[in-house]
């Protein structure tokens, strides 16, 4: 008689001793990543397509009540109501001067809401030379600023709601020079 023998079998062991160390690295820095891929929409309105004909009074009204920052190479100038020059404000020798911008805007800002006006838009007019970081630091400084409320900084709304636009090109530099003296004097 033939027997047949049975071979034993062992089970193999897991050994995961070096995928939970693994593991224990992996996650953490995984979870530190996470942190640094935020990521930050910015919300931009952009002009409707519609026939000019067609706006009512009202559309006409709204639009010539316009907050415009135009963005040219060697000024920044501030228009409100749409064509009313309000303040010029020349670069400095480091480049456009931010902190008057947002001193400025906040005094327009007080005016506004004095007045019982609530505006939260403005558009920016950029030349087409403008570089990117100027315009992202354009609106960033537009939008809001830091205040100190109760001993903590807290970032106080200027203008939230951003258009973008080009900024109509003068034709008679002469022209532009007597706009940046009389809105400096201002």
């Amino acid at each position: 008689m033939l027997r047949k023998t049975r071979i034993k079998r062992q089970d193999a062991e897991l050994d995961i001793t070096s995928f939970m160390n693994l593991m224990i690295v992996l996650v953490p820095v995984l979870l530190m990543m996470m942190v640094f891929s935020h990521i930050t929409v910015l919300d931009l309105k952009l002009p409707e397509l519609t026939d000019p004909t067609l706006q009512s009074e009202n559309e006409e009204q709204e639009e010539d009540e316009t907050l415009e920052l135009m963005v040219r190479d060697n000024q920044i100038e501030i228009y409100y109501p749409q064509t009313y020059l309000l303040k010029t404000i020349p670069n400095t020798d480091e480049g456009y001067d931010f902190e008057s911008l947002v001193a400025v805007l906040k005094q327009v800002k007080q005016l506004l809401s004095e007045r019982g006006i609530e505006k939260s838009d403005i558009s920016i007019l950029l030349e087409p030379q403008i570089d990117y970081q100027t315009i992202v630091t354009l609106m960033d400084r537009s939008r809001s600023y830091k205040a100190v409320v109760v001993a903590s900084v807290v970032d106080a709304e200027l203008f939230p709601d951003i258009s973008l636009g080009d900024a109509p090109q003068v034709s008679n530099p002469e022209l532009l020079e007597a706009m940046s003296a009389q809105g400096g004097s201002q």
